[in-house]
């Protein structure tokens, strides 16, 4: 089968290598991809979010399946134009998608159907906004409504700092068109989980769980970024079937019922953020797509062929097939470059990548030079190295014996994933 995914993250690298493990693909194509799938598919020079032009190559190109990765064209309807044309595709429809795409639909979704969450307050007026903090509970937790890229959360332990957060939303368009509404919402306590499954419209699957760290800098301090390093699974104490089982039941099941009241059958990965607080698992957010950089230590844990369970999520197929996991541990952690989450240079030249053992890398922002004989920065994430172990800690330790074999200018990673575990 000729496979086409779309992206160019280190999410999309993973899927691309775990594809080409499969014997049901003959051909990979990546859309726009990285220096690091161009080692392994071949690159097609189309952005993710240009969804016309992405039609027109699959159309084109004869291709049979396409795996999108990224949240923005899911937003943006790509699944819908695709199967209008009567192509196969992964990945929820618009409608569904708005489980991402809008914080407040997921939180009245959620608020609707009993699904435990979070209390929170929807604001378009900034000055309504502002009094509403003038009557919460501290900490205080403020979200941009729209994709904001993982940064668009912000916690205020203070009310100025809640006031500042609402500024840099409503007035200073910090997020752009993401803060035209504001979420103002109960700060949850606890130990954060996130959790995956698929889901080919109204049966859930199996699920795999990954914790990931969402801060810039060791010990959770700085500014929210995409995510700078995860491990899989979550460790015992906190993760069991038990629990499993418990999320599956009360949150993943109800609130695809829930889109299925809405006319929005959800086909693809359903990614649940979760609190484990002390009144129980509740609900941080929803994706609409596999994590980044969840993705990276989940799909090394996967037994299981990821063609075959795609096709069968979008085909509404899914319920027939044993989804398998591996019970070792994954840690991977994220290179960044220097001045992540804020503005960054790039055009620096990577070197490492290639003198590592018992490590994979998958890369991000990353490009190669026009002689094609170097490899580039090219984002923010640049790449992230992931390990296996039979303990969190083995893998933990294969992952920053190598890291450092990777150098480019001004890049930095946390040397705290993972830890303690």
């Amino acid at each position: 089968m000729k496979v086409l995914i779309v992206g160019n993250g280190a999410r999309e690298h993973a899927i691309a290598w775990k594809l080409t493990q499969s014997p049901g693909v003959s051909e990979l194509l990546v859309a726009p991809g990285n220096a690091g799938t161009a080692q392994i598919a071949r690159n097609v020079p189309i952005g993710a979010t240009n969804i016309g032009s992405l039609l027109d190559f699959a159309k084109s190109e004869s291709i049979e399946f396409t795996v999108v990765g990224p949240e923005v064209p899911l937003a943006d309807g790509i699944v819908d134009r695709f199967q209008d044309e009567g192509l196969l595709i992964f990945g929820p429809s618009k409608a569904a998608a708005r489980i991402e795409s809008s914080k407040a639909f997921a939180k009245r979704l959620m608020t609707a159907h009993n699904i435990p969450t979070a209390k929170a307050e929807t604001f378009s007026s900034m000055k309504d906004a502002q009094a509403h903090i003038e009557q919460c509970e501290l900490p205080i937790v403020v979200k941009a409504d729209g994709l904001a890229a993982g940064k668009g959360v912000l916690i205020a332990r203070t009310r100025e700092e809640a006031a500042d957060a609402l500024r840099r939303c409503m007035e200073q368009r910090a997020f752009g068109s993401a803060g035209d509404q504001v979420l103002v919402e109960e700060y949850l306590q606890g130990h954060e989980i996130s959790v995956f499954a698929f889901v080919d419209g109204d049966y859930v699957s199996s699920i795999v769980a990954a914790c990931d760290y969402k801060r810039v800098g060791d010990g959770d301090v700085g500014p929210n970024t995409g995510g700078m390093g995860s491990y899989s699974p979550p460790a015992s104490s906190v993760w069991n079937r038990d629990l499993e089982a418990q999320v599956r039941r009360d949150i993943l099941e109800p609130v695809v019922k829930a889109l299925i009241a809405e006319d929005a059958y959800y086909r693809g990965v359903l990614y649940l953020g979760l609190m484990l607080t002390g009144t129980g698992p509740r609900v941080v957010e929803f994706n609409c797509r596999m994590g980044d950089p969840e993705a990276q230590v989940t799909l090394p844990r996967l037994k299981s062929d990821l063609l075959e369970i795609m096709l069968a999520t979008a085909k509404g197929k899914l319920s027939g097939l044993d989804i398998q996991w591996e019970q070792r541990a994954v840690v991977g952690v994220v290179v960044a470059s220097g001045g992540y989450p804020g503005s960054y240079p790039t055009g620096y030249e990577i070197s490492g990548i290639d003198d590592l053992d018992d490590a994979i890398v998958f890369q991000a922002g990353t490009r190669q030079s026009d002689d094609g004989l170097t490899t580039l920065t090219d984002g923010g994430r640049v790449l992230t190295v992931t390990a296996t172990g039979e303990s969190h800690q083995e893998a933990r330790r294969r992952v920053y014996e190598n890291i450092d074999k990777i150098r480019f200018r001004d890049s930095f990673y946390r040397r705290d994933i993972g830890a303690g575990l």
